[in-house]
């Protein structure tokens, strides 16, 4: 069994966040190999206090998905039977409610492939990832359908429509997990202190590296700089599913010089986060929890929501530090060789 606390690990912060579901300060976990995570996020965090409110953050669509898949015999069965499951909605909601008190049926998305007919079910979770409800959920769902459509064939409980651990666009476009917006409005001479760089050369350089480098590499709805290290870290110190930063690192950085002042945001669409469930009662993740006052109780699904703001956060101070990072030429590297290098006297 992995043991999260053999990987380094720093509080980082305090982070200045402002928003419905958290405001106030909060220092942050980060568990890495990569340690000058810690830096850039750290520098990325002084600035927040600087900039009025510090970042604002909202969540703009709260979904846990499981795809099933069924066969029939014919594209016109297949089509006749998705809009007979679809006029059933009341009753499959009911059928996901009994499976478990906090797995509620929001929506069905349909997708039609010859005869074969792909169902995107989407439940909120209260304070879970939601991976193993939603799944218990939808084979209640599928074997209730495959009794009153017998005319149907069973083909996967996951058809990857939903879609788990990988990149796709239906993530990026209807969200998975928390879908977060955060902002951060820079001063210019805040901008110029901590990145050395002025409000449009950061935005120059995001056009060309971000926006532009993506299209040229073919990158699926992502325009980031490095959104997985961060995510990545947060991830490992509070006990979620590593695996989910596939999907997760799908970001899309939005910035622009205006007077006087950079407008920096990030927007991530698929935060599968949680603070119950499978490793969250490991004790250094409990603790880790304790410290971003996730432990407390409260109305359902409050706490996940207040985490999946805080890991927006934490992204977008490391986005915005890297990005200041390389518009100073030379800078990354050699804070990389200072960061890492002199620890294990390699030359």
């Amino acid at each position: 069994m992995l043991d999260y606390a053999h990987i380094p690990m720093k509080i980082v912060g305090p982070i200045a966040i402002h928003g419905e579901e958290f405001s106030g300060h909060v220092s942050v976990p980060l568990a890495t190999y990569e340690t000058p995570v810690w830096a850039t996020v750290a520098r990325g965090a002084r600035m927040t206090h600087y900039c009025e409110n510090g970042i604002g953050a909202i969540i703009t669509q709260d979904c846990m998905t499981r795809s099933i898949v069924l066969e029939a015999n014919n594209i016109f069965m297949a089509q006749h039977v998705t809009q007979l499951i679809l006029n059933e909605m009341d009753v499959i909601e009911k059928i996901a409610i009994s499976t478990s008190r906090f797995a509620k049926l929001t929506h069905i998305h349909p997708e039609q492939i010859g005869n074969l007919i792909y169902l995107r079910l989407a439940f909120t979770t209260a304070d879970a990832s939601g991976h193993n409800m939603t799944t218990l959920a939808s084979e209640h769902i599928q074997r209730w359908i495959l009794r009153q459509h017998p005319e149907l064939r069973y083909v996967a409980i996951s058809g990857n429509y939903c879609t788990d651990k990988k990149v796709s666009a239906i993530n990026g476009i209807l969200g998975r997990g928390k879908s977060v917006i955060a902002e951060l409005f820079v001063p210019q001479k805040i901008c110029q202190r901590f990145l050395k760089a002025s409000p449009t050369e950061i935005e120059h350089l995001h056009i060309k590296k971000n926006l532009l480098g993506s299209i040229a590499a073919g990158s699926l709805r992502s325009a980031n700089a490095h959104v997985a290290n961060m995510l990545l870290a947060f991830y490992l110190a509070t006990g979620q599913d590593a695996a989910n930063i596939v999907e997760g690192s799908q970001g899309i950085v939005h910035c622009e010089a205006r007077d006087n002042s950079l407008y920096f945001s990030v927007t991530l669409p698929n935060l599968i986060v949680g603070t119950v469930g499978n490793g969250k009662n490991i004790e250094f993740v409990q603790k880790n929890l304790y410290t971003m006052g996730l432990i407390e109780k409260s109305d359902a699904g409050k706490m996940t929501r207040k985490l999946a703001i805080i890991a927006a956060a934490t992204v977008l101070c490391g986005e915005l530090s890297l990005l200041g990072a390389i518009a100073n030429q030379g800078e990354l590297v050699d804070s990389h060789m200072i960061l890492e290098r002199k620890k294990t006297g390699t030359k």
